[in-house]
């Protein structure tokens, strides 16, 4: 005898099917750059950053390059309620159906059950709450959980997804993304919670595997949308990772609250392949006792380490939000420090350029890789844009 759930199921509408979520999740893995290039049609061109699709806010982008020293990091402990979350009932069109009819609480949960990535788990973030500061930043977080990404980034996507079809190069009417609608500017951090990634782009200076006539170069990656729930078939600078403490214990949400920290995880875990686990679920990491982590702050107090903050964006199909910043390694410390550069990671694969010899290096850092990079290939808002930012301010960045 078949119980009323289960022939509610049956007869559900066909968006509220399990396979068509799961037609429209591969579908938007599939056209996300050209997603991408409709959705930002739907916002001012005076919010891109330097010509790519990615959105700031006034006084979110600097005039010029910021040591990341300069960046100052405020806590405020626990955060506020956002007017808009997950749970909307805005999003009820594109959550699936069950077998006994009952639909999928969250976006994450869907993702969990019917197209799980290989890395998947709500950890602990820092959760933006405030950019204020222009040339001398000062961001301000609270605490939050990696799946808010999901089930309002992933989701919003989805959304747009199944509202736009392939013909067309605009995007779809507001009527029919109500969710997007709801959460409206997406720049606005007191709307909904926003967990910030931080985008690097590393760049090797100096002579050495490059030819002679190229200064600088730099590695792309490829992500895979078998291991990541979010910027699946896009390439993107590397390293890039949640700002997040290293593990849920409570003493890493004080040690871990460090832009620099932060980053130097990211650059082991996705140059090198090491693993994410430092143990810190029973101590603190010992940063000073780390020798990547050493050797690394060694350089940059000589000068052959330069890192700087580019400021901020919003993705224009996901709302992701990116910290921008660029670390420039002297050619004789990138090869040191990289010498085993991993081929592959766990969220996907690095992307070098042929030199000619079979040997796949990084790809020279010039106007014309710039150029088709930023707008013909399928790159992440954030990767495009910190492209550009750093070919724009490539003397200040090298000098």
């Amino acid at each position: 005898m078949t119980s009323d759930h289960t022939e509610s199921a049956r007869h559900a509408p066909p968006g509220r099917t399990r396979d068509h979520w799961r037609s429209v999740r591969q579908d938007l893995n599939r056209r996300r750059s050209a997603l991408t290039a409709r959705a930002v049609r739907a916002f001012p061109a005076h919010l891109r950053v330097a010509g790519t699709p990615l959105l700031a806010r006034p006084g979110w982008i600097p005039d010029r390059p910021v040591p990341l020293e300069r960046v100052r990091l405020v806590w405020t402990g626990d955060s506020p309620r956002a007017p808009v979350d997950g749970h909307s009932p805005a999003l009820d069109p594109i959550r699936p159906l069950r077998d006994d009819g009952t639909p999928y609480a969250t976006y994450a949960e869907a993702v969990r059950e019917l197209a799980r990535p290989r890395l998947f788990e709500n950890r602990a973030c820092y959760r933006l709450l405030g950019v204020s500061g222009g040339g001398t930043p000062t961001l301000t977080f609270g605490r939050g959980h990696y799946f808010d990404v999901i089930d309002i980034c992933e989701a919003a996507a989805h959304e747009f997804a199944a509202a736009a079809p392939p013909e067309g190069e605009q995007p779809p009417d507001r009527a029919r993304t109500p969710f997007r609608a709801l959460i409206g500017d997406p720049t606005d951090l007191a709307r909904r919670p926003v967990m910030a990634a931080i985008a690097t782009l590393v760049l090797r200076h100096g002579p050495g595997r490059a030819p002679a006539h190229h200064d600088a170069e730099f590695v792309l990656h490829w992500r895979d949308p078998a291991k990541v729930a979010t910027g699946g078939g896009l390439y993107q600078v590397t390293p890039v990772g949640m700002f997040q403490p290293s593990h849920d214990a409570p003493w890493n949400e004080a040690n871990d609250f460090d832009l620099w920290r932060a980053i130097v995880r990211e650059l082991s875990e996705e140059l090198l392949g090491t693993g994410e686990d430092y143990g810190s679920d029973t101590a603190p990491i010992d940063y000073d006792g780390w020798p990547f982590h050493r050797a690394l702050g060694e350089a940059r107090a000589a000068g052959a380490a330069r890192v700087h903050w580019l400021g901020l964006g919003v993705d224009p199909l996901t709302f992701v939000t990116d910290l921008l910043t660029v670390l420039v390694l002297e050619a004789a410390v990138f090869d040191e420090l990289f010498r085993d550069l991993a081929a592959t990671n766990e969220e996907g694969r690095l992307v070098g350029a042929e030199d000619g010899t079979g040997r796949s290096v990084g790809i020279p850092f010039r106007a014309d890789h710039v150029e088709r990079l930023t707008t013909a290939h399928p790159m992440q808002p954030a990767g495009a844009a910190l492209l550009a930012l750093a070919w724009r301010h490539r003397d200040a960045l090298l000098d």
